[in-house]
């Protein structure tokens, strides 16, 4: 169900209902924000929401019709903040599109990003696969109780999926595994791992390619074997040990990458 609001409070309780919010509720709120062009998360005990700049998003019909279309099929209830107007005008502009089309769009990487802790790189090999973290702690394979989205308020069925970017955000998510929190400093230093470059284009024409308005993503595990373009470790992008920063090794890596595919 699709909940239309221009007055929308981020707070413990939710206006449909009148009570505190339950993991069936998500909310996306357009925003004039100049510094973000997408940011996510659950503040003040509200639901998590996806607020996307109508200024800075060049393409925020996109990001508001893919928001619909992936949690509608995951049974989500929906809050929208926007006018009746600007719902109007983003159903309009994404007709004839889906969240999970196979093809990329023109606005989005032909390359994504995902990374690693290096210990994790060596059973990714092993396998042959990148797994969500569902799927790695149904197996055993890691010992933590909850991943380190859940520091954010990621909704649970986050862990569902493989997570895919571009720049330093990555880094900044194996920096906090490391630490145990979340820490956004870029020039923190930390252990690096693997940074795994992946052809988006193939991935999306596999139908494995995934958006939900503020990620791409892919679900449950993504094959090394077709996908996989080159994996970034301080040795071969110059660095004389793992120590580095997220800002340091995210820029090393993506040059290398760059010189490698020219």
């Amino acid at each position: 169900m699709i909940y239309l609001t221009d007055d929308f409070e981020e707070n413990r309780i939710n206006p449909v209902t009148g009570q505190e919010w339950d993991s069936s509720w998500i909310a996306l709120m357009l925003t004039d924000d100049e510094k973000f062009r997408l940011f996510c998360g659950s503040v003040n005990g509200g639901v998590y929401t996806v607020k996307v700049s109508r200024i800075l998003h060049e393409n925020w019909q996109f990001a508001v019709g893919d928001f619909i279309g992936f949690n509608e099929d995951d049974g989500k209830n929906i809050i929208l903040a926007m006018t009746k107007e600007e719902y109007a005008a983003a159903s309009g502009f994404y007709r004839g599109h889906s969240y999970n089309e196979p093809f990329l769009r023109d606005s989005e990487p032909q390359v994504l990003v995902h990374s690693t802790p290096l210990e994790s790189w060596e059973a990714i090999r092993r396998d042959g696969c990148l797994k969500c973290w569902s799927r790695l702690k149904a197996e055993g394979a890691v010992d933590e109780e909850k991943p380190i989205g859940n520091s954010l308020g990621d909704p649970a069925d986050f862990a569902d999926y493989i997570m895919l970017g571009s720049g330093v955000f990555g880094e900044i998510v194996v920096n906090s595994k490391q630490r145990g929190e979340i820490l956004s400093d870029e020039n923190a230093e930390y252990l690096t791992g693997a940074r795994l470059y992946f052809d988006a284009a193939k991935i999306a024409r596999s139908g494995l390619l995934v958006r939900d308005g503020c990620h791409l993503k892919v679900k449950d595990k993504l094959p090394l074997d077709n996908y996989l373009i080159w994996a970034a470790t301080y040795e071969n992008v110059g660095l004389e040990s793992r120590i580095s920063t997220p800002a340091i090794f995210a820029k090393l890596a993506d040059s290398r990458f760059r010189d490698l595919n020219k």
